[in-house]
């Protein structure tokens, strides 16, 4: 229950009346065209402000040299393996952070690309780990309007120009018209929903509502895995004329960054069923990651004509350049229908940017309204992490492995997203028409999930590497020796203490020790049933073969910028969202890290911070995360401290309410335990 008293606030959060005339808002209020009463909104002429950038003191950069130094080492011995650090603090983004983010696209745990309220999308994570945060400036929606013979408007859906547009006049995007100031447009969020909404812009007397749907759906854990947006554009006229109005989404052949430049890229048109017709956009990526298609379609009906420009590019040469195709849609407000018999273009060169459109025109009669609905999907079944592993992500459960399957995503996106909003309501309406929160705090209890989405999110299928088993667990049935080497790191010292222990499988252990160590007391073995060296099997990785529930397993970044799957010191308090909303995915990850604790490794580790020496992981010890070059396998990927060592990560794990539920969480407990009674020892010895 929610006290009345619990916040104090009752102040009405950006009522859509401050931004929007309220006869904009009724001549909307239909078929979810207008925006909700409490959402995060924004002018689109607003300006984006630059964030300020994390900086440290010169006393503070004085007392960290030496860190800086063997972090610096440690970066570039990564990048000579061709691997990123998970914390890399000198390497600078050529797009500087900006307050300019919006609603991302798509489900869960398939790579997603988020979109900026005025428009741009950007921050492309199509590729575990990065993130291409600058915009691909030619992914537009633009309108074509006519009226009579006099009355012509044709413009970029996004306001004025872009440092990334290059110069007026060229043949590539320059040459559009960018002529929408974005006075009189507003953009409104509600995840995983969002509008952006056209008050007489670029033509006064039409009012334009586009709505942008994703499958963010608690408890469906098919479609909210599915890498689909929709975007529904609601067009009313308010003039005395009839109006032609066309519609035209472009989409640039590229995952973010300069791929598109890399060369080998192929498109080709479809005409699919149920009227979903539209351009494939097939990707080869760089570094033998896995290919990606993408899918943009618009969904043709008795009053919307869809046609499609399958291939133009950015520069002189290309087959049809920008600026041609935007002279092609000023001219006509469409394209040559037989484009759809076109076969697959030619593969792009290095250096040429390819890209496709999908027009979708119709007549809007005068006081009459139209819906046009376009989809974008992509389709990349693997995931590869960079040691080598990889797996089948979440959805082609349901659409297979094929790189085609992002004809079937935009098909059914298109033919389901009226499904998806009535769920998504279901779900936010008790909470959005609740009269004891504050508006301010319904609305971002709500965005707030945007990270669930846009944070570098995995989300696999299959619980074996689609490519090879890597690991295997000994059974504890018979008996089985195995060497296992744990480590003692005295701080005072900075000296790694080594024991050789060996188990077997009846739990017994002998121990040969290189130096001081700390046993298990018979206390302790009284207290839990249990001791850090009779737990019987080693396990070389966690094994998720073993105890696994039909949803998958699941993997996000403690942020775009720390490169960690799974951060528990982190994720115990982000668990709440999936508890609540996917409980099966919540109750997955802590079954990963209740098995490690029972896991080892002991692969030598240099922590940073003070340069002493270590174990990867230590048995008994919650893992700080999953890892991040081989998730499951090599976990720890956090190695500036001896996370073995903090005394906050154990008891985390045995207050987490789904630990109850998961079949090796007893003897976890019991064994996580024990290690922190030896922490406790430790830090009262020194």
């Amino acid at each position: 229950m929610v006290s009345g008293h619990l916040f104090h606030t009752r102040k009405h959060s950006w009522p859509p009346e401050e931004y929007i005339v309220r006869s904009t808002l009724q001549l909307l209020d239909f078929d979810s065209a207008a925006p909700p009463e409490q959402a995060w909104r924004r002018k689109l002429d607003s300006h984006a402000n630059i964030l300020k950038e994390f900086s440290i003191t010169f006393s503070e950069a004085i007392k960290m040299v030496r860190l800086g130094v063997r972090l610096w080492s440690y970066v570039r011995e990564e990048a000579s393996h061709g691997r990123k650090a998970p914390i890399d603090p000198f390497s600078r983004e050529s797009c500087k952070p900006s307050a300019s983010q919006g609603v991302p696209l798509g489900g869960m745990g398939s790579g997603s690309i988020s979109r900026g309220f005025r428009g741009e999308f950007r921050q492309w994570q199509i590729i575990p780990g990065i993130c291409e945060a600058s915009p691909i400036m030619a992914n537009q929606f633009s309108i074509f309007i006519s009226r009579g013979l006099n009355k012509k408007y044709a413009s970029v859906l996004a306001p004025g120009q872009h440092e990334g547009l290059g110069k007026k006049g060229d043949q590539g995007i320059s040459a559009w018209g960018w002529n929408l100031s974005g006075q009189h447009s507003t953009y409104h969020a509600l995840f995983p929903r969002a509008w952006t909404i056209y008050d007489g812009e670029p033509d006064p007397d039409l009012k334009i509502s586009c709505r942008q749907i994703s499958p963010f759906i608690p408890h469906n854990y098919r479609d909210s895995s599915l890498p689909v947006s929709v975007f529904v554009y609601t067009l009313v006229n308010t003039g005395k004329e009839r109006a032609k109005v066309s519609l035209l989404f472009t989409w640039a052949n590229s995952i973010g960054g300069n791929s598109h430049l890399s060369g080998d890229h192929v498109n080709e048109p479809f005409i699919g069923d149920d009227g979903v017709s539209g351009v494939l956009l097939h990707h080869k990526t760089a570094k033998g990651h896995p290919p990606v298609t993408f899918a943009v379609a618009a969904r043709e009906t008795q009053n919307v004509n869809v046609t499609v420009l399958p291939c133009f590019g950015l520069s002189e040469g290309s087959c049809m350049t920008a600026k041609e195709m935007w002279d092609t849609m000023s001219l006509n407000g469409h394209f040559d229908r037989g484009n759809f018999n076109s076969s697959p273009s030619m593969p792009s060169s290095c250096g040429e940017t390819l890209c496709a459109a999908v027009s979708a025109s119709t007549w809007v009669e005068p006081h009459g309204k139209c819906t046009v609905s376009f989809s974008v999907a992509w389709s990349s079944p693997k995931v590869k992490f960079s040691k080598g592993s990889s797996y089948n992500r979440r959805y082609t459960k349901f659409y297979g492995t094929s790189e085609g399957a992002a004809q079937s995503l935009v098909h059914d996106a298109l033919t389901n997203y009226l499904r998806w909003e009535e769920d998504i309501e279901k779900w936010q309406n008790p909470i959005l028409h609740d009269a004891r929160l504050p508006e301010w705090y319904k609305f971002t209890l709500f965005n707030e999930l945007y990270f669930l989405v846009a944070g570098g999110t995995v989300w696999i299928d299959s619980s074996v590497p689609s490519n090879a088993v890597k690991y295997s667990h000994v059974s504890s049935a018979k008996a089985v020796n195995i060497k296992v080497t744990s480590a003692h790191v005295n701080d005072s010292k900075s000296t790694v203490v080594e024991q050789n222990i060996t188990f077997d499988g009846c739990g017994s252990s002998n121990s040969d020790e290189a130096g001081e160590a700390h046993d298990s007391s018979e206390s302790d073995r009284d207290l839990f049933g249990v001791s850090l060296e009779d737990k019987g099997s080693e396990f070389r990785g966690v094994d998720p073969s073993f105890d696994v529930d039909d949803v998958g397993r699941f993997l996000y970044l403690e942020g775009v910028e720390y490169l960690m799957w799974c951060t528990y010191d982190v994720h115990f308090y982000a668990s709440f969202a999936l508890l609540e909303l996917f409980p099966k995915i919540e109750l997955n990850i802590q079954r990963d890290f209740a098995k490690a604790v029972l896991c080892e490794d002991g692969r030598r580790v240099k922590f940073l911070a003070e340069g002493n020496w270590g174990i990867r992981k230590v048995r008994g010890a919650i893992p700080h995360d999953l890892g991040m070059h081989d998730p499951w396998h090599e976990m720890n990927a956090y190695n500036i401290h001896d996370t073995s060592k903090w005394k906050d990560l154990n008891p985390k794990f045995v207050l987490q309410p789904t630990v109850g539920s998961i079949r090796p969480a007893w003897s976890s407990i019991q064994l996580l335990l024990c290690w922190l009674i030896e922490l406790l020892k430790l830090a009262d010895h020194y």
